[in-house]
């Protein structure tokens, strides 16, 4: 079992695992969520709709308590939550380092299990999603807890 590194944004995840500190960083997944990348307006082809209301009576636009941009963040969040769980599951990791644009790594931080918030062994708030794995050590700490 290995230590993983999960490298996120609200529309790429890259899974990467490390066996030591000076090892090198191996790329094992990338989730890609192509919905994120749209732009607003043409993430729905539904505007908010209009209540029809008794004659006489005004109409009002029905209004999401969150925005389609965040919603698609929310799921994505949530999608790369599962995909950890069931991985901790099946024991493919002992621990991870989370590194993610600080708007998603609150929301990936809230779709985890409570079981796998516990594996995590380091948080950074930055987007480094777009890194090469050598370039990506150097925004690591030298000592990771449980990483040799």
């Amino acid at each position: 079992m290995s230590t993983w590194l999960i490298v996120a944004d609200n529309s790429t995840a890259r899974i990467f695992t490390m066996e030591t500190r000076s090892s090198p960083i191996d790329e094992i997944e990338t989730i890609v969520h192509t919905e994120a990348r749209l732009h607003e307006q043409n993430m729905t082809s539904d505007l908010p709709g209009k209540g029809g209301g008794k004659a006489g009576t005004s109409q009002h636009a029905y209004q999401s308590e969150v925005s389609p941009k965040d919603q698609e963040n929310l799921n994505f969040a949530k999608q790369v939550a599962n995909e950890l769980d069931e991985a901790r599951k099946a024991n493919k990791f002992t621990q991870f380092a989370l590194v993610a644009s600080p708007g998603f790594l609150g929301n990936l931080r809230n779709q985890l299990s409570p079981q796998t918030k516990k594996t995590i062994c380091y948080e950074l708030d930055k987007n480094l999603v777009h890194l090469k794995a050598k370039e990506l050590r150097d925004h690591l700490p030298d000592t990771i807890p449980g990483l040799a």
